[in-house]
């Protein structure tokens, strides 16, 4: 796009996917941090009902909540990519997109509370939000169908979806279901929101999207998450610091806590995904969608860490292999789907199957001393080892393939994997 001065209203035409150097704008940034907001909240819902060993409301109002939010985010992603003009109509929809998101994230109380009771699942507020995310990304469509002769059908194809799931959403939302009713409602809705992007981007016209904008789109919200989750077990554990003082488990926790981020920060960004998806772009549904689970299971750690903090605290209510799961479970989930994403971006390698086992031992082993009696941090420790040895497993026996495969060095200097790769480097 042209540098320029003002953000006056310029043709929705569709942008170069071969763009040097397209980055992610501060907008993007911005919309990234308010849709944090929605994993915050969900998390801490899902962390103290786990705390109190409701289960069940725990993970299906988290993983509702959370696919709502995931949704509108990857829709709105995936359009910014190909269409985004900059100009003040496009950031005015944008702002309207964010204040859908901010009522979403109001309406998360509400659809826990409503399972916890045995009601009808109460998602008007959630709902509510969402269509106008949804309304607000309509409007975009309309938008680049009429500027752009190129991509009309597309945009038009995108247009007549959104809405028919909409009038889904609603009537949903009205009518009083109970909890299997809503989740086989919000199925069918989910499936025609889902193949609105497959047909029109397969049997139409693909859109201009950039690869490495957008893997660089994605990674973002990976590592926001991340901190998000960060954010929650330091502020359940300062609390339990100022009220009980320091002690060895507080400490061990504290420091776990960081690891395990950390090590899913570091196996997030093994593969230079934007290379990947420049060269094989018919790779990029299963990699987009399958992001649902990555982002949901990354979020989900940080809940379960808050679990973990609250059980030093005193404030839960399970045992420590239920604590302990709590953090394994949605760990594992995150670990494995990135284990498949290298061996569907990359060709087949039995590494992958050696991380996913050694994954699944320490996973298992940590719940399992927790369940035994030993000492939570011991077993906590373990739960950490989990993503480290994906991390160490793959240093000493991955580089050689990603080299082969992607055509540089195995020492090239480290490099963003957002980034296009360099002929110098090769």
């Amino acid at each position: 796009m042209t540098l320029r001065i003002g953000h006056r209203l310029a043709r929705m035409t569709g942008r170069d996917p071969h763009q040097q150097g397209r980055v992610a704008t501060s907008l993007e940034l911005f919309y990234d941090l308010v849709f944090v907001v929605v994993f915050s909240v969900a998390g801490t819902q899902m962390a103290h009902y786990l705390a109190e060993g409701h289960y069940r409301t725990a993970v299906f109002g988290y993983v509702l909540c959370t696919f709502a939010a995931i949704w509108a985010w990857i829709n709105f992603s995936w359009f910014a990519s190909a269409f985004d003009t900059d100009d003040w109509f496009f950031r005015g929809v944008v702002l309207v997109q964010m204040i859908g998101v901010a009522i979403l994230a109001l309406g998360v109380a509400p659809v826990f509370s409503s399972i916890e009771h045995h009601e009808h699942v109460d998602i008007r507020v959630l709902v509510t939000g969402f269509v106008v995310m949804r309304v607000g990304l309509l409007t975009q469509w309309i938008r680049a169908g009429l500027q752009s002769a190129e991509y009309r059908k597309t945009c038009f194809t995108y247009a007549a979806v959104i809405p028919v799931a909409q009038v889904a959403w609603v009537i949903v939302a009205i009518i009083d279901l109970a909890l299997w009713p809503t989740i086989i409602a919000i199925a069918v809705c989910s499936f025609i929101e889902l193949l609105g992007p497959i047909v029109a981007e397969n049997f139409v016209k693909p859109t201009p999207w950039h690869p490495h904008h957008i893997a660089e789109r994605y990674s973002l919200l990976t590592i926001i998450t991340l901190g998000e989750g960060v954010v929650g077990t330091v502020a359940v554990m300062q609390a339990a610091v100022q009220a009980q003082g320091w002690s060895v488990q507080t400490a061990v926790f504290g420091i776990a806590a960081i690891v395990v981020t950390f090590a899913m920060w570091w196996i997030y960004f093994v593969i230079p995904v934007g290379d990947r998806l420049h060269v094989r772009p018919d790779k990029c549904f299963p990699w987009g969608y399958g992001h649902i689970v990555i982002f949901m299971a990354a979020a989900a750690t940080g809940a379960g860490l808050e679990v973990a903090a609250l059980w030093t605290e005193h404030e839960a209510t399970v045992g420590p292999g239920v604590v302990v799961a709590s953090v394994a479970v949605p760990l594992g989930l995150y670990c494995l789907a990135m284990l498949t994403m290298y061996d569907y971006l990359l060709p087949f390698d039995p590494v992958t199957l050696l991380c996913g086992a050694g994954t699944i031992a320490f996973l298992g082993g940590g719940v399992w001393a927790a369940q035994a009696g030993l000492p939570l941090s011991a077993a906590v420790v373990l739960v950490a080892c989990a993503p480290l040895f994906i991390v160490v497993v793959d240093e000493i026996f991955g580089t050689t393939r990603r080299a082969n495969t992607l055509g540089i060095p195995e020492a090239a200097p480290t490099r963003r994997s957002d980034r296009p790769v360099d002929p110098a480097d090769r």
